[in-house]
């Protein structure tokens, strides 16, 4: 049931409160903070029975910059203008210039909330190229120092990371949560939010259930941050079919149902079909050889960020492999190497290109171009020359298709979310379809489309989900 309900038809609400937030991830918890901070009651709705979401499940990397702590302590020196630059480009096109503007404007003081909330951030930095480190370093590159986007701005690394190995997400949530609650705010868990309830064109309120029974809620203004559609096939088939088949980058509740909630009432959306998709090709091996599609084509430098070759290998004809001789492959540490071992081996890429399927030829052109570009210092896709250098046999061939630490079934090798959602101003307010806002109503998170354009880079999920659900939040604690 996503039909919106009219008060008149409402016989009592069980809890009334000035903010109602729906969702409990990061950008719920940043609403709800903010609204409670201007002075609002808040409740927040969780289906699940605990906070967290996606948010605590994923790595936990934050995208910040301009000048934080944690960066002049590692030694880089940052603005918001260079940070602008890189992410203008890394995230397009067609960014949201104005959010991002806001974004990047605001980058060190976000951080600083972040630390006011007890999220801590050691002052170390990991260099290695990488999805994520298994260390307690609270600084990483997330391709700001490859082509083109090291022409394009300084080469400054921003990804932040919370105080905890491998995924940090929990760590982050589990502050956020702390604080929302020493101020107050009502977490309502196992509780699904079903429907808007309207009196004329205003959002006054949710119909939820919770263990079988209705549950009404009153409020002056409601907050949507359930998340982006990748776990609802049917959104997916009519607006991002490019993700359906593969893995899923969610708690399992990123079913798009605060989305349709909206649509119901006539709000927009906006890109819903722009996605991220994770290939598991790890980036301490991809740098060290080549990424390849099914042809034996190299199509991308392997230096950027990680979800941009994801992004491109994606489009590829597939399956792409990645391609190291034995050189490369020892020169991988163990905890960069995430378990994963060459799944063919050939003393000659005749014989691999056998063993993979691509045509005759196809790979060892690719190689020998490679090569004669490495000994010439230059590499026609831009790679960082401190990558380059010649490969010889014998050669090793890692198939993506069976993931990290691989332990079980051959995948496709994609895991991915959507970027697409309600279309909303940069204070969160959820625009009409036909032009105007739909009165009290707000969306934050993947459950709106946010800064992004059709590119992504780390950490900018949780980053804009905070700082435009802080935004949210403190506006719809205005609406009397």
């Amino acid at each position: 049931m996503t039909t919106p309900v009219a008060l008149a038809d409402i016989d009592n609400f069980h809890h009334e409160v000035d903010v109602l937030v729906v969702g409990y991830g990061c950008a719920g918890a940043a609403a709800a903070m903010e609204a409670a901070r201007a002075g609002a009651s808040v409740a927040v709705l969780e289906r699940g029975s605990g906070p967290g979401g996606s948010s605590a499940q994923s790595g936990g990397e934050l995208y910040l910059g301009g000048g934080t702590a944690v960066q002049k302590a590692c030694g880089f020196e940052d603005d918001a203008d260079n940070m602008y630059a890189y992410l203008s480009a890394a995230l397009g096109p067609y960014v949201d210039a104005e959010k991002l503007r806001l974004y990047c404007d605001g980058s060190v003081a976000h951080f600083d909330w972040f630390r006011d909330c007890g999220v801590e951030f050691n002052e170390s930095f990991y260099s290695s190229p990488t999805w994520m480190p298994f260390t307690l370093d609270g600084l990483m590159w997330l391709g700001e120092n490859a082509w083109p986007y090291n022409e394009i701005a300084r080469a400054v690394p921003r990804g932040h990371r919370p105080a905890a190995k491998g995924y940090a997400g929990h760590a982050m949530m589990d502050a956020l949560t702390a604080t929302c609650d020493e101020m107050g705010v009502q977490t309502h868990t196992d509780t699904r939010a079903r429907a808007l309830v309207v009196d004329g064109d205003r959002i006054v309120g949710v119909v939820a259930r919770k263990f079988g029974e209705t549950v009404n809620y009153r409020a002056r203004s409601v907050v949507l941050t359930t998340g982006g559609f990748v776990d609802n096939e049917e959104m997916l088939e009519q607006h991002a079919p490019v993700l359906q088949g593969h893995g899923k980058v969610s708690d399992g509740f990123d079913d798009g149902s605060g989305i349709e909630m909206a649509l119901a009432v006539g709000a927009s959306t906006r890109r819903m079909g722009f996605v991220e998709a994770a290939y598991t090709a790890t980036p301490a091996h991809a740098v060290r050889g080549m990424l390849v599609n099914a042809l034996g084509a190299r199509f991308i430098n392997e230096d950027v960020y990680p979800g941009l070759y994801s992004h491109a290998a994606l489009h590829q004809p597939g399956p792409c492999w990645v391609i190291m001789d034995e050189q490369g492959l020892e020169e991988v540490s163990d905890v960069d190497a995430w378990g994963v071992r060459p799944s063919h081996a050939a003393e000659t890429l005749a014989e691999l290109e056998v063993e993979l399927g691509i045509p005759a030829g196809g790979l060892q052109d690719t190689v020998a171009a490679y090569n004669r570009g490495a000994e010439a210092g230059t590499d026609l896709f831009h790679k960082d020359p401190k990558w380059l250098r010649k490969l010889e046999g014998p050669w090793g061939a890692i198939d993506p298709r069976l993931g990290f630490f691989p332990e079980g079934a051959k995948t496709t090798g994609f895991s991915g979310f959507t970027l697409g959602g309600l279309s909303t101003d940069v204070d969160g307010r959820v625009r009409r379809v036909g032009g105007g806002l739909v009165p009290g109503l707000y969306a934050a998170g993947r459950a709106s489309s946010g800064m992004h354009g059709e590119g992504y880079i780390s950490g900018t999920s949780l980053g804009d989900g905070t700082f435009f659900g802080r935004r949210a939040g403190a506006h719809a604690a205005t609406i009397s």
